[in-house]
């Protein structure tokens, strides 16, 4: 039986609150540990995942007595692959560029889930959706040479070229993640299955990068941790629940709001305030991604 609009709407503002949260534990998780990077980038990504796969761990296990199409474990486990690479390029793109930048282009997810579902075949792109990623691209290009110099950050371009990679991954990963449990997958058997594949990609690549596990502050760990359930168990979750009842455009159209969240809590606690220019970018973009998204709907 469908759940009422009312409890998705619900869920997915639950699910938004709670992926806001992300960037800001994983500055302060940068700030307390005193170093950022590739290498400390991957150590959040992983360590987030790993802490998800344990709490996961009972389900798991069940897993064993059920009867599931193998499609649907190999989809869930691409799934997986999609969101190690969406992690490491976005939780990284935080250490050269503003949360408000990197939050903004990381949730142009709706414009990949249109190209993408074009690309398969399965989908057309109106000229309107076509007219909106035009205008989001441009509006991108004007967040990235915007002035980011008068934020402090040295290679802007790089922060934002990995958080586009970071975007691009979360869509294929939403798609992904419907087919599983279109496939025969549950809500909580998929995301075992996707967070734990995604755990064992990253785990070993912080010590490729000289980053051990252990050894950091308490304060490292207790962001990790809260990172972990706020924005993964919860955020990650509710997200790929909703996506069973609606479209991954809907869904994505929602987590345009995480870019709100974020700068909001941006500003009161780092005093980050973006310059016009990536605030006037901001809008295009997302002027754009709704606009793609008017003109998905008129197809569907």
């Amino acid at each position: 039986m469908s759940p009422s609009g009312s409890k998705i709407a619900i869920i997915l503002v639950i699910g938004v609150l709670s992926v806001s949260t992300a960037s800001i534990f994983i500055r302060l998780a940068m700030t307390a540990a005193g170093v950022s990077g590739v290498g400390f980038s991957l150590f959040l990504a992983a360590s987030r995942l790993i802490l998800a796969s344990i709490v996961l761990l009972p389900n798991l296990l069940k897993l064993r007595l059920e009867k599931i199409p193998r499609r649907a474990y190999i989809l869930a486990g691409a799934a997986g692959m999609a969101l190690s690479l969406h992690f490491a390029t976005w939780i990284t793109s935080l250490s050269y560029t503003s949360v408000t930048a990197s939050t903004v282009i990381a949730t142009t997810n709706p414009i990949w889930v249109s190209l993408l579902s074009w690309l398969i075949g399965r989908e057309t792109i109106s000229r309107l959706t076509l007219l909106g990623i035009m205008i989001s691209l441009g509006g991108g290009l004007i967040i990235a040479w915007g002035g980011f110099a008068a934020e402090g950050y040295s290679n802007q371009l790089l922060g934002d070229f990995l958080a586009l990679i970071g975007g691009i991954m979360a869509s294929v990963y939403f798609l992904l993640g419907r087919a599983a449990q279109r496939a025969g997958l549950s809500t909580y058997q998929y995301v075992t299955v996707a967070y734990t594949a995604s755990a064992i990609v990253l785990l070993p690549l912080p010590l490729f990068f000289s980053v051990d596990y252990f050894g950091f502050s308490p304060r490292v760990y207790l962001y990790v941790l809260l990172m972990t359930v706020f924005a993964q168990l919860i955020g990650h979750t509710s997200f790929n629940w909703a996506l069973q009842w609606i479209s991954p455009i809907i869904v994505t159209l929602a987590i345009l709001f995480e870019p709100l969240g974020a700068s909001v809590l941006a500003i009161i606690l780092f005093r980050e305030i973006p310059s016009p220019r990536v605030i006037y970018g901001s809008i295009v973009l997302l002027g754009g991604v709704a606009m793609a998204i008017i003109g998905s709907s008129k197809t569907s």
